[in-house]
């Protein structure tokens, strides 16, 4: 399967795209209940009212949720915004996570998961995106892909389904896969109506057989 999709979207690779653990902490919180549109809009729009992340640590939350209102959610993802980074300031006395390339998987991983907001899959994505770090990010579109194509239960949880597919997954094709899933799931396995008939990979998937080829026999 893995192999299908990187032979219809291609090869993806980490190769000089890691980015600061930090703008991407920040980016994966507006990114929450949202699509990517309206949190690359948000992110640019508090970048601009606050260029630098030290900015925002004394700000009125009330500015901050005006200036990352299109990405919804606003008065939440503003404190936590804010949270986030004094937290960080408390604990390190700056405004840094640079330190985390020193640590393990599973110490990067109990020292994010102590900041509120900061589920599993945000740090997964800090982790893979930024660290390098083995972990595998389920968003919207990965949990619904992998459900439809029966690699995960139909009831199974977007964070038990990361520790599913991380067992499943050989490490080495993490951002790979993860990223076609995503690509497969924007282009032809679209949550209303997937198109079903055009898909390459079909004949591997559950859905496919169960509900596809029922309803139109």
């Amino acid at each position: 399967m893995d192999r299908i999709l990187t032979k219809t979207y291609g090869e993806k690779s980490m190769s000089g795209r890691r980015s600061s653990p930090l703008d991407t902490l920040m980016l994966t919180i507006l990114s929450q209940n949202t699509n990517d549109v309206n949190r690359d809009r948000a992110y640019r729009s508090l970048k601009k009212s606050y260029p630098h992340w030290k900015d925002l640590l004394h700000a009125d939350p009330r500015m901050v949720e005006k200036a990352i209102r299109v990405g919804g959610l606003g008065k939440i993802k503003s404190r936590r915004l804010i949270d986030v980074l004094r937290f960080i300031e408390r604990d390190r006395g700056d405004l840094s996570l640079s330190f985390l390339r020193s640590m393990t998987l599973s110490e990067v991983n109990a020292w994010l998961s102590q900041m509120k907001g900061v589920g599993p899959k945000t740090r997964a994505i800090v982790m893979l995106f930024s660290l390098g770090l083995p972990a595998f990010p389920v968003d919207t579109h990965v949990h619904r892909v992998t459900r439809r194509l029966g690699l995960i239960g139909p009831k199974v949880s977007r964070e038990r389904a990361q520790e599913m597919l991380a067992a499943v997954v050989p490490e080495s094709e993490y951002y790979n896969f993860h990223i076609n899933l995503i690509e497969h799931g924007r282009a032809i396995c679209i949550s209303r109506k997937p198109r079903c008939p055009v898909c390459p990979v079909r004949h591997l998937c559950a859905y496919y057989r169960t509900v596809f080829l029922k309803g139109h026999s």
